[in-house]
């Protein structure tokens, strides 16, 4: 954290199309960490229920519970990787605001 003495470590926005450039970046950066966010409670929510017994979503692809619990581990890898490929969009994005 800076103390009152020294400068601030990003400047201000003045410029019109600036303010807008970096509302996009920001709306576009936090739209994608809310999708990625939502799809992983939708995730650990059909992870419980499926650990309850509950349901049994991936029955018509899968018979046996291990095939589930398989089946259930590619939702989560894919949902690791789009998290990963999220993440490095907004660490290496353009704004240098």
């Amino acid at each position: 954290m800076s103390s009152p003495d020294e400068e601030p470590t990003e400047k201000a926005t003045t410029d019109r199309n600036e303010a807008e450039h970096e509302g996009k970046w920001m709306g576009r950066n936090w739209l994608g960490i809310a999708a990625v966010s939502i799809l992983g409670l939708l995730l650990l929510a059909l992870g419980m229920l499926q650990a309850g017994g509950l349901v049994d979503v991936f029955a018509p692809i899968a018979e046996t519970q291990t095939q589930q619990w398989a089946a259930f581990g590619v939702l989560v890898l894919i949902w690791i990787g789009l998290a990963g490929w999220s993440w490095r969009g907004i660490t290496k994005s353009n704004w240098d605001g």
